[in-house]
């Protein structure tokens, strides 16, 4: 499909994705860090785009921004498309921004079109999905819907230091009013909860299939300052049954914990077991030392809360086994969870009928990666994702998605929407 094909809505979306990436380049990739000034180009950018199509916008108190076209009936709770514009540092430009600018194509449509659904439609730019910058799972969807543990204000960001709070306050924000657990929008407001975002795994490429129906979201939990200590020692001098080493420990640990995924995955269970950075201290390490102290991260993630718990019991008893055998400790710092989604079987169904009716293909695909349509979903918000095919994962420079599988999933939420209150109870 070539650019002409697009619908009004997918070419404004190209626009948009377009002047987002030469905005906030910052070679190799692209930069918009929480609350910062590339996430604040993007909010300012998606809020004049919005209102142009008739939409009226407005901040809550912790900067997650409501681009609103009104209904026939204010009464109703709205329909709510959205995602988050933040990046990782040198990423992507679509992860995240595709699933916003998605919600301004179907405004664009329905504009184009005529159309004015029965109950509102809200375009939610989140704040702050990317836990890169704070080690927080989404601090800003969690305060729009007035959730946001008190304490998470004190996480410090990881370039600056300075605290959630403080740089809420920069930005024009209000975190005491988000310590407050003050909304900007309450679970009753709303009737669903849909959230586009690229694939950030193989699945769709693999099918090729252009978007996917999401069935759920991994929770997960996560260790991100762990160590193991041992001591440091003479390579030659110090002989195998007197040494305490840190390597050959975490060693122990990372082929312990590949026999339990293994064991999960013979079980049929769905999990990931990541070690994301390891390192040791430049300063002490050396060729001819026995290494005292490493440090690494943990990083677990299923869809099924069992599992999660087994990994952990499992963690506890290796750990204590490798630190008898091995003359080492432990210490696995700050503790970080977030809990599993299902998406709502009656919108995955609506998706369904929508794709069937457009004669799109649209495979289930699970999510293994977080993304805010979980915390609509743990709030008990009817939620459901579409996936967009993107080549090369995410998080990277070299995200690929197409703007033509965009534009399909944009017909599928605008076949979706306008039908929503004429499906099937």
């Amino acid at each position: 499909m070539n650019s002409a094909a697009l619908t009004a809505g997918g070419e404004l979306a190209g626009r948009i994705l377009d002047v987002l990436a030469e905005a906030t380049t910052d070679a190799p990739g692209i930069t918009r860090v929480a609350y910062g000034a590339g996430e604040r180009f993007a909010h300012d950018l998606v809020r004049k785009e919005a209102e142009k199509l008739g939409a009226v916008a407005r901040v809550d108190v912790a900067g997650n921004l409501y681009l609103t076209l009104s209904g026939r009936d204010p009464d109703l709770p709205a329909l709510v498309i959205g995602s988050h514009l933040d990046s990782v540092a040198h990423g992507g430009n679509f992860d995240g921004a595709a699933g916003v600018v998605a919600g301004l194509a179907v405004m664009a449509e329905l504009g184009a079109r005529g159309i004015r659904l029965p109950r509102e439609l809200i375009v939610l730019a989140t704040r702050a999905e990317e836990a890169v910058w704070f080690p927080l799972s989404y601090p800003g969807s969690q305060a729009a819907l007035g959730l946001l543990n008190p304490q998470a204000l004190e996480a410090r960001r990881s370039d600056s230091g300075r605290t959630l709070a403080e740089h809420m306050l920069e930005e024009g924000f209000d975190p005491d009013a988000a310590r407050r657990g003050v909304p900007g929008i309450g679970a009753a407001q709303i009737a669903a909860f849909i959230e586009v975002h690229i694939e950030q795994g193989p699945r769709l490429v693999t099918a090729k299939a252009p978007i996917g129906i999401v069935t759920g979201i991994a929770g997960g939990f996560r260790y991100v300052d762990a160590k193991c200590l041992g001591a440091y020692a003479h390579s030659g001098a110090e002989p195998r049954f007197a040494r305490h080493d840190a390597v050959l420990g975490f060693a122990d640990l990372v082929a312990a914990l590949e026999i339990e995924w293994d064991a999960l995955e013979r079980e049929g269970h769905d999990a990931t077991i990541t070690f994301g950075r390891v390192q040791s201290d430049p300063t002490q390490h050396g060729g001819s030392r026995v290494l005292g102290e490493l440090g690494f991260t943990l990083d677990v993630r299923s869809s099924e809360t069992t599992v999660l718990e087994r990994v952990e019991a499992r963690l506890r008893t290796i750990l204590a086994e490798v630190s008898a055998r091995r003359g080492v400790t432990f210490e696995l710092g700050q503790r970080f969870t977030w809990q599993p989604a299902t998406m709502a079987p009656a919108l995955i169904e609506g998706l369904d009928r929508a794709a069937t009716g457009l004669k799109m293909q649209a495979p289930h695909v699970p999510s293994g990666a977080g993304h805010d349509a979980a915390t609509f979903a743990g709030a008990g918000i009817p939620t459901a994702m579409l996936f967009v095919r993107n080549e090369n994962g995410s998080h990277n420079p070299h995200e690929a998605m197409e703007i033509t599988d965009l534009d399909q999933a944009i017909r599928l939420l605008l076949r979706f929407v306008t039908d929503f209150d004429n499906s099937p109870d």
